[in-house]
């Protein structure tokens, strides 16, 4: 009655450790970050190895720092960052030192060449990859049978992050459904890979890794990962599932018509459903779910928390100041001087692009703005201006789901945005729902890894128990009184975001 299972939560950043109890609670987590690296324009890799001895670390602290009984520990479950394509020798070594990851724009000839032979459009609609082209695994493995032939013809599977670090602990190489179809070659209506997007691309059909459940055991730990990580040689290694997966289960996301948003430096709002949610113009980006027959359809701006780190470096340097010497928290400061300032932040306007346009937004040169600035705008209409365009932004994401979907009653936020009770009550009058906000935080991924471990090794026989580890908070209710402000300000920031990709197209 005591086992214990591991959560990781492979980040971009760095990987989060998360001990938890087998009713799902979590006991003691760390953070342990690695580098990225920028070795020229469009190009963004980490080092697996990174991700291995980050692994080895978190899990040292975690048993160092909770004195648990090792032996209790029955399996363990990652939740990986997706896109990544790490090439691994027949020999069973790995191929590359730093390899690209989700965010990486190398491979924008090799997706070219792949599309004067497929359909752009049927592409998307049977894959769901609505990225950028380029940043999808095939054409980042095209790229690298260009660069590295003679590596190429040794390979023996290209993996992601997650299963990279699945092999270290057992030696198998695999994947599951959700971080396959991110590979940019699998098909969503049949659940496997397409064979004629395997043969466009030039790729040998054998170099991408058998699928498995996500709950489904990969194996037991082998006596050297044992020895590296010190947990015994019994725990079962769960396959887990890509971030954006993972992270719609542990954002309750076990049923059909399940939204959230999520806020933190990027954000997103994703739907789970029973049919993906397509959109040539909008496009959706499409995860399987970690659920079998279920999908996890999103849409994400890529600058939302991050354009407010901005404000406050450069228009609150001195609140930040007053932080570092012991004073209050600069973000909770800046919440006190937005809440003076009047719903549509006294005429102003923010376009939170200031990391380019997604693919709800008009351009994807889309940057950031300012507009309708007076003599007598103050600081907190700034600081406000900029929370209320990171809201409207993602309303317009909130809209296209609905246009596809029923209307929705409420939305859960997770992500470190739900720091902000002001915040999330702007939240609430611009989408004009209900907001909720539980304790799980910023922890859903590591929940949702956690919750497949838990269920791959029958402890659990179902997701249900998820919902009752969602425990309310708080429930933010729109404020009628800023209904028609919100509306007519949404007109307005459509307005202002075309105009932008307007200007900006103009001056290319």
């Amino acid at each position: 009655m005591n086992e214990k299972v591991i959560s990781y939560d492979l980040g971009t950043g760095g990987i989060k450790a998360s001990l938890f109890n087998r009713n799902g609670e979590a006991l003691h987590s760390v953070f342990i970050p690695y580098p990225t690296v920028y070795p020229q324009p469009g190009w963004q890799e980490q080092a697996p190895e990174d991700w291995w001895q980050a692994i080895i670390r978190s899990t040292r602290h975690l048993l160092d720092k909770t004195k648990i009984d090792k032996n209790k520990i029955t399996a363990l479950a990652i939740s990986g960052h997706s896109l990544g394509v790490v090439p691994i020798g027949k020999d069973g070594s790995l191929l590359q030192v730093a390899t690209p990851i989700w965010s990486d724009r190398r491979a924008s000839s090799e997706a070219e060449t792949f599309f004067n032979r497929i359909d752009y459009k049927e592409w998307y609609e049977t894959t769901g990859n609505g990225f950028p082209p380029e940043c999808y695994s095939v054409f980042k493995i095209m790229w690298y049978k260009k660069h590295f032939p003679e590596q190429y013809e040794v390979t023996d599977k290209i993996i992601g992050t997650k299963d990279y670090c699945n092999y270290r602990f057992t030696g198998r190489l695999c994947t599951d459904y959700s971080y396959a179809s991110g590979s940019g070659v699998f098909d969503l209506k049949t659940w496997n890979y397409k064979e004629e997007y395997v043969q466009a691309s030039g790729i040998r059909p054998d170099i991408f890794p058998e699928i498995l459940d996500s709950d489904a055991i990969v194996g037991t730990i082998t006596p050297e990962a044992s020895l590296e990580t010190g947990l015994p040689e019994h725990v079962r290694v769960i396959c887990g599932g890509v971030d954006n997966s993972c992270m719609a289960l542990g954002s309750k996301g076990i049923k059909p018509s399940r939204i959230y948003t999520s806020l933190g430096s990027s954000a997103w709002i994703a739907l789970v459903s029973e049919n993906p949610v397509l959109d040539f113009d909008k496009k959706p980006y499409v995860f399987t779910h970690v659920i079998k027959g279920m999908y996890a359809s999103a849409t994400c701006i890529f600058s939302a928390g991050s354009s407010l780190q901005w404000v406050r470096n450069t228009i609150c340097p001195d609140l930040l100041s007053a932080e570092e010497q012991g004073g209050e928290d600069a973000y909770i400061a800046m919440n006190k001087l937005a809440e003076t300032s009047a719903p549509g932040a006294n005429g102003l306007l923010f376009n939170p692009s200031l990391a380019g346009g997604s693919s709800i937004e008009p351009s994807p040169d889309m940057t950031g703005a300012f507009t309708g600035l007076r003599l007598g705008n103050t600081r907190a209409d700034l600081i406000r201006a900029t929370m209320e365009g990171i809201a409207l932004n993602l309303r317009i994401a909130l809209d296209l789901f609905r246009k596809y979907h029923a209307s929705f009653s409420e939305m859960l936020f997770v992500g470190g945005g739900t720091k902000s009770d002001f915040w999330m009550q702007l939240f609430a009058d611009i989408y004009e729902l209900e907001i909720q906000k539980t304790n799980i935080g910023q922890e859903a991924a590591s929940l949702g890894a956690a919750a497949l471990a838990l269920k791959g090794t029958g402890l659990w026989n179902s997701y249900e128990k998820i919902d009752t580890l969602h425990q309310e908070q708080q429930r933010f209710r729109p404020d009628p009184r800023h209904q028609a402000t919100y509306r007519k300000v949404l007109d307005n920031f459509k307005a202002l975001a075309d105009s932008i990709a307007s200007l900006n197209s103009t001056n290319k």
